[in-house]
């Protein structure tokens, strides 16, 4: 896999942590750099990790579908892509009462709920059987920044950009999905 394609992936999944942190910039009064480095650290910390599961995962099972393994990759992309662009334009709920989402259980909550779907890519992973190392740390390193440029943004702008991040990054995944088909099928 070309470092273009990884560092597409890594954009595509950390756009739903870029919209989190943008957001969260937009609750937080002030931002500090410990908001900054707990946001960022933790967002690339789960991005990382969940390819990796999901490539442990993906190449336990290589062997049994690799006639089909790019329809699998596509499938799980573009639903992933799908599901992003799908909530993008779905209605916000309002969180109540404030609170500093960049503690505790909730930032935690919201690390993994954001990197659910680099799960699913590293299943993709594995499934080709890609070696997930150089991902898992462009995916982690990525996201960490965007978080950290999120919340920043988050401060000064507010949330005007969040859904249509989500939109670009929905796109960006069924776009890497239906290129991972084309040469997979087309080209082979």
């Amino acid at each position: 896999m070309d470092l273009l394609t990884i560092l597409g992936i890594a954009v595509a999944l950390a756009m739903d942590a870029f919209a989190v942190a943008l957001a969260a910039g937009v609750t937080l009064e002030r931002i500090t750099g410990r908001h900054l480095f707990r946001f960022g650290f933790h967002f690339g910390l789960f991005q990382a990790m969940m390819p990796v599961l999901g490539w442990l995962a993906g190449i336990t099972v290589q062997r049994h579908i690799s006639a089909y393994d790019h329809w699998i990759a596509f499938g799980l992309l573009a639903f992933v892509g799908v599901k992003m662009i799908r909530e993008a334009f779905a209605e916000a709920d309002e969180e109540t009462g404030p609170c500093d989402p960049t503690r505790g259980l909730t930032m935690v909550m919201l690390a993994i709920a954001t990197s659910i779907d680099a799960l699913a890519v590293g299943l993709s992973l594995g499934m080709l059987g890609v070696s997930v190392w150089l991902p898992a740390v462009m995916i982690g390193l990525v996201c960490g920044v965007l978080t950290v440029i999120g919340m920043l943004l988050g401060g000064r702008i507010g949330s005007l950009w969040g859904k249509r991040v989500e939109v670009l990054g929905g796109l960006v995944l069924c776009g890497i999905g239906l290129k991972i088909l084309l040469e997979h099928t087309l080209f082979q």
